[in-house]
């Protein structure tokens, strides 16, 4: 053990948090001593030589006696396990020397003396300095350490490998609120399909037994007094988790101080900011690829578990080795693809049902009596001119066009609208259930924000010490009222993004009808024809690229906006930053969709009495409606997106991979006699980009699919294909490509499940006003009511005489319920108040059933409300002072087991608990 006492944790702990501790900073190539590859603290040699003969065994290993070293992620004694590794590159001519100074050599080894040193100089000089000053904190803090390099003639890479020895990580352990086991229990199956299969008899093709499946446990808070009390507490070498190890060391890593605390220099990621360390990540479990020799499935690595049984494209339809991705990326990464698994299952019925409206829509086309009427009419609808320059034209003109928008507005897509609304709560009642499980199942459910401590940024920048009313310590602080008046100047900055999205939507309108007149005077019966159509696809593509555009700059500004606001915990800022570029994102890819569903075609005046926009007439729906070209606008938009972003997520982080490889191939290849060790193999790897991304593509997604649903019922069926490719992607990029993140705890997927319930119920309303207002559905059955059945006539009786002063055209028709004099007719009226009523219907009846849904549908299942309470129950029990209470309960036979093994009866070993 390297502690004896309680006095270096306390030392510890207050070069952690005082960040003006300054004290005399290593040789910056001498990190402490290397002992035969291991760093040594030197407050320790004096115990060390007193404990053993090799102060390296006794430090790097408090077990004593060891085996035979191994190979991995070890230190050079192959028994301490590299928990995070720091890289940093010198150029070999300037090279730094001495105790908080930069000396700078030349080419030939000169020395340049100090007054002709350039500011790059200096600034190398300042790196070195904040380097040497970390490490010296992360040695004030018991962690070992070892160094590596690889050079050649122009470069030099230093690997600092960083190891955390038993008392540390018992410290923190409690200090952080890790978990550990009391109980083992047997696995549960999650997967609803699973179990409804079997109990149907069905074979069950998705699922697969995959190797090394983490045992489940039942948990509490781990405490050092109580050690005894826990499973495996007697092998130290194994008893925290890797993830658990790299969570413990980032925490030290992130809260370390390198210079003052005015400046704000603390923690491990401003180092890398700042261009000191040039990456700092724990390492891989091992390679990914499997070995050329045959293998025991049970001897491979996490990391070819994960590739194998996940990450490989042909393994698209198996179910996903959830407790393998939580146990190597920790539980908040595991959230995320469980919940996109969980959602692209969910999708499956909601294609099924679009795609067969789809083709009923299909089938029936030659029923569509007014389509016919149209393609049927020759010259008897003289329509009037589409521009001031046009001609008239003859309504038969329009007849592929009119057979077409039949597909998308047609009785099958009203029932779709519905489905949607209720599949889109549904999904999000059982998906509240399944993360409940999940959390549960990956002891999370008890994590809160009040568990979180202040980011390190915060507690360098706050200007007081406030004590905290819920734990009573004092801690950094920032006043509220200034933080509230950041957050008001930052959402006026919002604001005026948002009107620039506006702006830029005015010009695809403008560019709209420009295209659109060009169009028509090229003198081409086929261009004047699908003039609407031809221009509202340009402008569509021309609308993503500034949509995508948009998004990267609005990105980077919502980030320093809300590094600006100083929120207290990683929770509150990732919440604040999310919710800044969804509302931004949200006006961005929906705005040119709610225009033409919701705005296209209202304003559009009557001949005499056009109306206009920057000397432009307003925009009317084309000949096929505003449905058709709504549709044609998302499958754009949803569809590019997704392109683009599957192409940028498949070939980005290959080219990155490989410049970085080509980078450093001279340095890290120069020694062909030894293979490249996991640290240089990982350093080539590309920095994990995290889950943001991610979800805001997928979010927008669901928008997409429920919000717009009544214009492209196709819209589920191309977001399943996408979500398959998605998935296997997301897994490659973690796997194979992305160096290992560190593991978070997380019980929920956060702000993004607020956001999925306001798009479902925003949703509800859209489709409501698109049926109402944008669709043919109600005129057509007003009409069906009021005069015809099968709907004869109904062509002529949607289309208004221009009025007699129109002299251009006398007697051309125009598609509106207008008199002669271009007042509206009494069937308006009455067509308004049968769309006001339905929408109020509609809300109110989906509301109705949508409350039922969430009522009948509990939060949590029944069966783990009794499994809360039991580890409750033996948590109470293990941690009490007395235990024969505990040793009844789990009776004579039962015995404790140790992590990596299970325990037979386990799971009812304590008896019943009423």
């Amino acid at each position: 053990m390297l502690r004896k006492s309680s006095e270096p944790l306390k030392g510890d702990r207050e070069v952690l948090l005082d960040l003006d501790n300054c004290s005399e900073a290593q040789p910056s190539d001498n990190y402490g001593s290397l002992h035969n590859g291991a760093y040594i603290p030197p407050r320790f040699f004096s115990a060390a030589n007193e404990d053993a003969d090799d102060p390296v065994y006794v430090h790097c290993d408090p077990r004593g006696n060891q085996t035979a070293p191994q190979a991995g992620n070890y230190f050079r004694d192959g028994r301490t396990k590299i928990d995070f590794v720091l890289v940093w590159e010198i150029r070999a001519r300037r090279k730094r020397r001495g105790k908080g100074r930069a000396e700078v050599t030349g080419g030939e080894g000169d020395a340049v003396p100090p007054g002709e040193s350039s500011r790059s100089e200096r600034r190398k000089a300042q790196l070195a300095q904040w380097r040497d000053k970390f490490v010296q904190n992360l040695e004030m803090a018991g962690l070992l350490m070892e160094k590596e390099e690889k050079a050649n003639e122009k470069k030099t890479i230093h690997f600092l490998k960083i190891s955390a020895p038993w008392d540390v990580l018992v410290y923190y352990a409690e200090e952080l609120c890790l978990r550990a086991p009391l109980q083992a229990q047997q696995h549960l199956d999650l997967n609803t399909s699973a179990l409804v299969m079997k109990r149907l008899c069905i074979p069950n093709v998705m699922r697969e037994s995959v190797p090394n499946r983490p045992l489940d446990y039942y948990t509490c808070a781990f405490r050092k007094s109580k050690m005894n009390r826990f499973l495996g507490y007697e092998n130290q070498e194994n008893y925290f988790s890797n993830t658990q190890r790299h969570r413990v060391l980032y925490e030290i890593l992130a809260r370390t101080v390198y210079g003052k605390r005015k400046r704000a220099e603390v923690g491990v990621d401003r180092l890398v900011n700042e261009g000191a360390y040039t990456a700092a990540f724990p390492l891989h479990e091992g390679p990914f690829q499997l070995p050329d020799h045959e293998i025991r499935p049970d001897d491979l690595n996490q990391r070819q578990v994960l590739y194998y049984y996940w990450a490989r494209w042909w393994k698209w339809y198996k179910y996903q080795p959830l407790d393998h991705i939580r146990e190597y990326y920790g539980e908040k990464i595991a959230l995320y693809f469980a919940w996109l698994g969980f959602y692209t299952a969910w999708l499956l019925p909601a294609a099924l049902v679009g795609t067969l409206i789809f083709i009923s829509g299909v089938m029936s086309m030659s029923t569509n009596t007014p389509a016919e009427e149209i393609c049927g009419s020759g010259a008897n609808y003289l329509m009037c001119p589409l521009c001031k320059t046009c001609t008239a034209w003859n309504m038969s003109d329009i007849c592929t066009m009119a057979k077409l928008g039949y597909l998308f507005d047609h009785p099958g897509t009203v029932f779709f609208s519905v489905f949607m609304s209720f599949w889109a709560v549904t999904f999000l009642e059982y998906w509240k259930r399944k993360m409940a499980t999940l959390a549960h199942h990956w002891d999370c459910m008890d994590f809160h924000e009040e568990e979180e401590r202040p980011r390190p940024e915060f507690a360098a920048m706050a200007p007081t010490m406030e004590q905290n009313p819920v734990t009573g310590v004092k801690e950094p602080y920032f006043p509220e009222t200034t933080r509230l008046s950041r957050m008001f100047t930052g959402s006026m900055v919002i604001v005026l993004m948002l009107c620039v999205v506006i702006i830029f939507l005015v010009t695809v309108v403008m560019c709209r009808g420009i295209i659109s007149v060009m169009m028509y005077h090229t003198g081409s019966p086929v261009l004047r024809t699908e003039a609407a159509t031809i221009a509202n696809i340009s402008s569509s593509v021309v609308n993503l690229g500034l949509i995508l555009l948009m998004g990267q700059v609005y990105t980077a500004l919502a980030e320093q906006l809300t590094k600006w606001e100083m929120h207290r915990t990683q929770t509150q800022y990732d919440n604040a930053f999310t919710f800044k570029v969804f509302i931004f994102q949200f006006v961005n890819f929906y705005s040119s969709p709610f225009y033409v569903a919701f705005f296209k075609g209202r304003f559009v005046g009557y001949p005499t009495n056009y109306g206009t926009l920057f000397g432009m007439r307003n925009e009317d729906c084309g000949p096929g409606g505003c449905l058709i070209e709504l549709a044609e606008q998302l499958f754009i938009i949803m569809v590019g997106k997704q392109l683009i972003n599957n192409i940028q997520e498949f070939i980005l982080p290959k080219v990155k991979a490989w410049r970085q490889r080509k980078t450093l191939a001279k340095v890290l290849g120069s020694d062909g006699s030894n293979e490249p060790k996991r640290w240089e193999e990982d350093y080539q790897l590309v920095e994990c980009a995290g889950l943001f991304e991610e979800y805001l593509e997928m979010v927008l997604q669901f928008g997409f699919i429920t919000i717009f649903v009544a214009a492209f019922p196709l819209a589920p069926l191309f977001a399943l294909l996408n979500n398959w490719v998605e998935i296997r992607l997301d897994a490659h990029k973690f796997v194979c490509e992305y160096r290992r993140p560190v593991a978070e705890r997380a019980q929920n997927i956060g702000v993004w499940f607020n956001i999925l319930e306001a798009l479902s119920h925003l949703s509800v309303i859209a489709n409501a006003f698109l049926i109402a207002f944008t669709s043919d559905f109600l005129p057509r059955l007003l009409y069906q009511y009021r005069f015809d059945n099968d709907l004869q006539g109904y062509v002529n009786f949607t289309l208004a005489y221009a009025p007699l002063n129109y002299t251009e055209y006398p007697m051309c028709r125009y598609k509106a319920f207008r008199d002669n004099d271009g007042n509206y007719t009494l069937f308006y009226w009455e067509l308004l108040a049968v769309r006001l009523g339905f929408i109020i219907a509609f809300e109110h009846v989906v509301f109705f059933v949508l409350r039922a849904i969430d009522w009948i549908v509990p939060d949590v299942p029944g069966s783990l409300e009794l499994k809360i309470k039991r580890e409750r129950y033996l948590a109470k029990q293990a941690l009490a002072e007395n235990q024969e209470a505990l040793l009844v309960s789990r009776g004579p036979g039962a015995a404790l087991a140790a992590p990596g093994t299970s325990s037979p009866g386990s799971d009812a070993s304590f008896g019943v608990l009423n």
